[in-house]
């Protein structure tokens, strides 16, 4: 699968990757319709597999596109195997390698990623260890492709189009992919959240983050909204675009989650309007020129590639209309996840606490040049970036907070304006 966190392979990448020669291809791309056999050449290999390594095989997956009934694919089967750590090969590579199993790939600094071809069968056998961020990317892309036809579709023509190709290398026509990959894997998580909206509707409209933090930060950047025509991104609950319409703002409300909009309607329709709708695509609903101020509080660390969004925030937005967002700030999320290095764009692993619930999420850290150099070059000037201080009113109700938030920041808040430029 292509790689979410990472710049596509330079040809260096590619022959640095490989453990010898990196096969050249210098042709189009073979695809094969599907194979009901495809799932029963896993099962064979992944029984193979666990007899070689026994408890040593943590999970064992089918992957990739074969792994999709219905589903054109190159006919190699892609399996994902866990251990308990990629890096420490001893633990595993010389039982593979005795059974005919050859590393081809080794990519310690990418999620310790090994590749192995195996010794009769056309597969690639993907090794990562426990924490790596692509077990989860593999699930949401199959099961979503397997639940909703459109999707599959959508994916296939991409495929399709892209195979018809020529590609000096194999990597290339996978980094190519990258986009429609990443699109589909937003919309899949976007639907996660429909299981627990309502306890996140709970949870955000009285936590210290949400109600005293983030809220009251993004709606004094936004200043005087009366009369206004607001568009909130990610609304969620639909708690900040209640805010805005408090003061005299024409709020749209939109978000991914068909299950979070569905609260908001229910809670705030009154004082709101409310629509289903995905940043990462046109938002053919709205005119050029016919937002006076957006706002996008924790929403855009959920995707990869800003400009998509910012080119049609912008084209919604009046000249010299504002963009308020907040996002994760760089410097806690390097802190917290104890990454060695800062200037990384990097795909991590979280878990969302409501109450004794904790939902998985995924979301991206950068640094803070990448974050003003998207701006600048989706045609925003920043007018403030803002560190802001909770509420007075927690430091009594919720101490613990209210201390953490005046000592360690934990998101960061942007004031830009769509300039005139192109």
């Amino acid at each position: 699968m292509s790689k979410p966190d990472r710049d596509d392979y330079t040809e260096e990448d590619i022959h640095d990757s490989w453990v010898g020669q990196a096969p050249v291809l210098n042709s189009t791309v073979t695809l094969a319709e599907y194979d009901p056999e495809w799932p029963r050449l896993f099962e064979r290999e992944a029984k193979r597999i666990r007899g070689i390594l026994g408890e040593r095989a943590l999970v064992l997956e089918h992957v990739g596109s074969t792994s999709v009934p219905g589903l054109c694919a190159k006919p190699i089967i892609d399996i994902m195997l866990i251990v308990a750590d990629s890096n420490d090969e001893d633990t595993y590579l010389p039982r593979l390698a005795a059974e005919g199993y050859t590393l081809v790939i080794r990519e310690p600094e990418w999620e310790k990623h090994r590749c192995f071809k195996g010794p009769d069968t056309n597969i690639n056998l993907h090794v990562y260890s426990p924490d790596n961020g692509q077990a989860e990317r593999y699930r949401l892309f199959r099961e979503r492709l397997i639940a909703h036809e459109d999707e599959l579709k959508l994916y296939e023509a991409k495929k399709r189009e892209l195979a018809s190709r020529t590609w000096k290398y194999i990597q290339q026509y996978a980094d190519a992919k990258t986009e429609v990959i990443d699109e589909i894997i937003e919309r899949a998580r976007a639907a996660q959240y429909d299981g627990f909206a309502r306890l996140y509707a709970a949870h955000a409209e009285t936590s210290s983050t949400n109600a005293h933090y983030d809220r009251p930060a993004i709606v004094e950047l936004a200043g005087d909204v009366a009369g206004k025509r607001v568009l909130d991104v990610g609304c969620a609950a639909g708690h900040l675009s209640a805010l805005l319409a408090e003061r005299g703002a024409d709020v749209l409300g939109v978000d991914a989650s068909e299950g979070m909009v569905a609260v908001a309607k229910d809670k705030f329709g009154d004082v709101a309007k409310f629509e289903t709708a995905d940043v990462s695509r046109p938002l053919t609903f709205l005119e050029d020129a016919s937002i006076d101020v957006i706002t996008a509080s924790l929403v855009l660390h959920y995707l990869k590639e800003w400009a998509p969004a910012l080119a049609e925030f912008r084209r919604v937005l009046k000249p010299g209309g504002l963009l308020v967002f907040s996002v994760h700030h760089p410097g806690e999320d390097w802190r917290w996840f104890g990454k060695e290095n800062y200037f990384q764009l990097e795909l991590l692993d979280d878990e969302f606490p409501l109450g004794e619930y904790r939902q998985k999420v995924q979301f991206y850290r950068r640094p803070l040049s990448w974050t003003f150099g998207a701006v600048r070059d989706g045609g925003f000037a920043v007018d403030r970036l803002v560190e802001p201080m909770p509420e007075e009113t927690i430091a009594d109700s919720d101490p613990r907070w209210y201390a953490k938030l005046r000592t360690q920041p934990q998101f960061l808040y942007f004031k830009t304006v769509r300039e005139s430029r192109v």
